[in-house]
């Protein structure tokens, strides 16, 4: 299959609670129990339903990701990515990344997502250095939408403008 991959990729500075997609990717850790930054924020908004399902997942690995119903989220699903803390990138922290951000396009494709939403995973808290990892995330995604039908739609949903431009400009230099 031909696909124009960077046309299904977008950037937007926002918050990803209120966005209107099938699944919203949330950067969880170990646990799937809730946390701060973008984790805490989907809970919230979420509603205790979500924590009780998450209950039931038993926690999820690092790499890999889990999928939930959405609760009170305009999101059908909630897709739960845990990405690596960054360790000075000595601990195969990128094939990592990687591998959560491959999970996450799996399940939205296995459970009929056409438009996902990813924040940016690891870049919090984990530490993870801001421009390598919004690379992983670009190249990954694109690889993924070359062979891939779903999703359709896949966005980068910014919390700040210094984010966003690191997106921008990455999906700037494919175009």
């Amino acid at each position: 299959m031909v696909d124009l991959s960077e046309s299904r990729m977008r950037v937007v500075k926002d918050d990803i609670t209120r966005l209107q997609v099938d699944a919203i990717v949330n950067a969880a850790n170990t646990s799937l129990l809730g946390g701060g930054g973008v984790d805490g924020a989907i809970h919230r908004a979420a509603g205790p339903g979500l924590l009780e399902e998450c209950r039931r997942l038993g926690g999820c690995p690092t790499g890999e990701a889990r999928i939930t119903g959405g609760y009170n989220l305009p999101a059908r699903f909630v897709i739960h990515a845990v990405g690596p803390v960054y360790r000075g990138g000595r601990h195969d922290e990128a094939g990592l990344l990687l591998s959560a951000y491959d999970h996450c396009l799996r399940l939205a494709e296995e459970n009929g997502a056409a438009s996902l939403a990813f924040p940016c995973i690891s870049t919090g808290v984990y530490g993870y250095p801001k421009a390598e990892a919004c690379n992983i995330a670009v190249s990954t995604v694109q690889a993924w939408l070359t062979s891939h039908e779903l999703p359709r739609n896949v966005i980068f949903c910014c919390f700040s403008d210094k984010d966003a431009a690191f997106y921008r400009e990455r999906l700037s230099a494919l175009g």
